[in-house]
């Protein structure tokens, strides 16, 4: 039997080549879904990155201007107004955000893409117009189109409409925190006094009528020689007056000492303060560094301070000023107070006041001031225990006559918060600062994956 070698089948060149050719093919699809994915992902990360920054500024801008018009009339659409402003402002920056601006006006317009709510809590419900103690803001774009590159092969394989959209949502609200601005001026307070829950604070209640400083011949509270003034690393009068016109970036803490700054120091103290009231005489202060409040209303005549009666007392028109729950009045009529200036103000913050003062500053007229545990014998130069901090609303311009310069407040509420400002909201009086959340979309917060 003869024996037959059997070679191995060989594919015509033909079809070989025809092989090859689908190998090719669906190389390139690959290719090609990774150019997509790399392409249009990345466009999407740079637009999501664009979006969240202008979404965050909306909500801080919005809590901001909340803080400003709270309980004003239509507080919540000055809030949608100014979060709205800008996150368009936002959109039309020269930074690459053109893509949004046309996103926008694709939409129909902001109204149409960009959603603002309100709430009283960080955690909701958030709504529009909201409750009327909101102090949270949320804005939020649910669907912001983009451009799409190789986004149709990525469609082709992944199935119908995997539509190329990103999405932001921020909320904005109030955080306390330690006052920084105090001006130079201190009140001495009772440490055995202070219950906040039942609304003391160091023997202060709410719309107390206060001596923030006082006078020539007038009996100090801090010793011989000392009118109340601090002295925290100014230059002398110069010190005094620039403090009582705008504030010292220094921030104190409870249980540490302060100095008292000996002598009168009328001129500074009164050029100061006044600018708060549009008043500007002496020192060098302008208008554009130290503007006015925004309601500088005050009493006509001037309350004055009696010290021939015994007590010495707050006078108007020679009648004993009372406070009854922060409403200040005499015997025959009600006086200009912290009730009457806080809505007014809030109203000239939202557009809708009447005498408001142009270029004015919401809240010139709140003072934070140092309490301490003052012995009454602290004369001349001394250091003196920080209780904490009050806010008083100052009632009207100084008035210097002679060695008379005095200045009178009103106790509002603890200018004293966690120190730092926090991820958490906490419920506390005084000073605060806008900052962002995590945004939380349903009641058993649930942390937003947009957010």
């Amino acid at each position: 039997m003869s024996s037959r070698i059997h070679r191995p089948f060989t594919a015509p060149p033909r079809r070989q080549r025809g092989a090859v050719i689908v190998l090719i093919v669906i190389a390139l699809l690959a290719m090609l879904a990774m150019a997509a994915l790399a392409l249009d992902g990345g466009h999407m990360l740079v637009n999501k990155t664009r979006l969240q920054n202008a979404v965050d500024a909306a909500a801080l801008s919005g809590a901001k201007r909340l803080l400003q018009v709270s309980g004003a009339a239509g507080a919540a659409t000055v809030v949608q107004t100014a979060a709205r402003d800008t996150l368009l402002l936002n959109a039309s920056a020269q930074n690459g955000n053109g893509e949004l601006a046309t996103a926008i006006t694709r939409a129909g317009g902001i109204g149409s893409f960009a959603v603002v709510e309100l709430a009283s809590s960080v955690y909701g419900p958030f709504s529009f117009p909201g409750p009327a103690d909101a102090s949270y803001v949320r804005v939020s774009v649910p669907n912001y189109r983009l451009s799409e590159f190789f986004w149709g092969i990525l469609q082709a394989i992944a199935g119908p409409d995997p539509s190329k959209a990103v999405a932001a949502i921020a909320t904005a609200g109030p955080s306390p925190t330690s006052p920084c601005d105090v001006v130079p001026l201190m009140v001495c307070g009772n440490p055995a006094q202070y219950d906040p829950d039942n609304g003391m604070f160091w023997g202060y209640r709410f719309g107390d009528l206060q001596l923030l400083k006082t006078a020539a011949n007038d009996s100090s509270p801090i010793g011989p020689g000392n009118f109340q003034l601090l002295d925290l690393g100014g230059n002398g009068g110069n010190g005094v007056r620039e403090g009582l016109a705008g504030g010292i970036k220094q921030c104190n803490s409870v249980g540490e000492q302060v100095q008292t700054k000996p002598g009168n120091t009328v001129g500074p103290s009164v050029q100061g303060l006044n600018t708060r009231f549009g008043d500007y005489q002496g020192g060098n202060l302008s208008r554009q560094d130290y503007p006015p409040d925004l309601v500088i209303t005050a009493n006509s005549p001037e309350l004055k301070y009696d010290d021939s009666e015994s007590p010495p007392r707050i006078e108007h028109q020679n009648l004993p000023v009372t406070s009854s729950n922060g409403h200040l009045s005499t015997a025959t009529r009600a006086l200009f107070d912290y009730h009457d200036w806080e809505p007014a103000s809030s109203a000239c913050a939202a557009g809708t006041g009447s005498g408001c003062q142009s270029g004015g500053v919401f809240e010139r007229r709140m003072l934070k001031i140092v309490v301490g545990q003052c012995s009454g014998t602290d004369g001349g130069t001394s250091s003196v225990p920080v209780l904490g901090f009050g806010c008083f609303f100052v009632l009207q311009p100084a008035e210097h006559q002679g060695n008379e310069a005095q200045i009178f407040g009103q106790f509002v509420k603890e200018c004293e918060g966690d120190n730092v400002a926090g991820p958490t909201p906490i419920d506390d009086a005084g000073p605060q600062i806008i900052q962002l959340y995590k945004t939380y979309i349903d009641n058993n917060r649930t942390p937003s994956g947009d957010s």
